[in-house]
């Protein structure tokens, strides 16, 4: 809401003019968003809990089936705070404990005899913690006997310093709803039986007790963590508190945050990397092929905190003075430029969701020599760029230092890739 300031033209009944946003306003209602959106985060992985306790208790084709609805689900609010990432050190130092990928999915559960084993770059690829109550970690004997978000968390997670021995987070917990996507360029996510999870007579795979246990803690423990992130961003918590301190600062961290997701990471790293590797497993959510939907949620996040609006899950809107607001007041062309490129980022990705939904998955438009796949993820891929392209604008319009867009080799140096 733009402010105004009662003056001698106001007492002179003559028009007031209009000052310039504040820009404290504009850091408030960013904030007022990030605490919707994890707040969101929060209750929709309650609800994934609830799901997972009635599989976990009461196994069967239907209570693994709503388990991964509510899996889906509460990825829509999640993927939308990745926006906030970049330019906020509390939260890219939190971020992979919840949503880090990719995984070795051989340190949780069995896998395909293709997985292969360990490596020179991890020993641990092929652990199987679910199958093993005591194993050897750096010279140290492990007792996990009983899987608690503990020993996921400060035993398993990048166990041995490697960054893929994922153990904690949303695609953790996707792998063990799904389990491995055996399908390559081929129709059909992972198929995990819901008798993986069964009583120990109709138990398939072994060990689903411990399974159950499993899933249970990573759930507990995503709960946890999403509970810290949506406290830190209410009144009075470390992430609002660190983000006020300084105006220009606090801007300058909102458009890294948009530019470096939208270019080095997403553009980037989740869907040029891919092309160029014709490789399925490049899908963020390999597991429950539900890539389409990571990457246009991330788009709409973008925009969300351009345009200072977020529509809750519960369809409330949280809304106020906004970066919009900002540019438009300095530069009224390049605030439109900045919305229509917005829109036109997410429209490409709205494409690639709706193929996906369609029938032609994620991992079917990476297959090589697949042409309409890549123009698909290519157009979402040139759209999130040239929406960095005006973001770029906007920091030198805004005049704001220190904002830095992560960027890819992908992008910045295709060779590299494959060096």
């Amino acid at each position: 809401m733009k402010r105004y300031l009662l003056s001698t033209a106001v007492a002179l009944g003559l028009a007031a003019p209009a000052l310039a946003v504040e820009t404290t306003d504009v850091l408030d209602t960013y904030a007022d968003i990030a605490a919707a959106n994890y707040g969101d985060s929060l209750i929709t992985a309650q609800r994934l809990q609830t799901s997972i306790t009635a599989l976990v208790t009461n196994p069967s084709a239907e209570t693994l089936t709503a388990a991964r609805a509510a899996w889906l689900a509460a990825r829509v609010p999640y993927q939308q705070t990745e926006v906030f990432r970049f330019g906020n050190a509390i939260v890219d130092d939190w971020e992979g404990k919840v949503n880090a990928w990719p995984l070795d999915e051989g340190l949780i559960d069995y896998v395909d005899a293709s997985y292969g084993g360990p490596s020179d770059e991890n020993e641990f690829a092929a652990l199987n913690v679910i199958a093993n109550p005591t194993f050897t970690l750096s010279g140290t004997e492990i007792d996990a006997t009983t899987i608690t978000p503990a020993l996921l968390e400060e035993t398993l997670q990048e166990a041995d310093g490697v960054e893929a021995n994922v153990a904690t987070g949303y695609h953790a917990i996707e792998f063990l709803l799904w389990g491995q996507d055996l399908n390559g360029h081929g129709t059909g996510a992972g198929d995990r039986p819901w008798t993986d999870y069964a009583t120990e007579e109709a138990c398939t795979n072994g060990n689903c007790d411990r399974r159950g246990q499993y899933l249970t803690a990573a759930t507990e423990l995503l709960i946890s963590d999403l509970k810290y992130m949506a406290e830190a961003w209410a009144d009075d918590g470390a992430a609002r508190t660190a983000l006020m301190e300084d105006s220009d600062a606090g801007i300058s961290a909102i458009l890294t945050g948009m530019g470096s997701l939208s270019y080095g990471e997403t553009a980037g790293e989740r869907m040029r990397l891919g092309v160029m590797l014709n490789d399925p497993e490049e899908e963020h959510s390999c597991f429950a092929d539900n890539t389409h939907n990571d990457h246009y949620y991330n788009g709409v996040g973008i925009q969300n905190v351009y345009l200072g609006a977020y529509v809750r899950t519960d369809g409330t809107l949280v809304s106020g003075a906004s970066l919009s607001d900002l540019v438009a007041e300095q530069d009224t062309a390049l605030d439109t430029e900045m919305q229509s490129k917005l829109s036109a980022a997410v429209m490409a990705l709205s494409r690639i969701k709706h193929a996906a939904e369609a029938g032609f998955a994620y991992d079917q438009m990476l297959e090589r020599g697949n042409a309409a796949g890549e123009a698909l993820i290519m157009d979402g891929v040139n759209g999130l760029i040239d929406q960095t392209r005006s973001i770029e604008r906007v920091i030198t319009v805004l005049g704001v230092d220190g904002s830095a867009i992560e960027g890819s080799d992908s992008l910045d140096d295709p060779d590299a890739v494959f060096q």
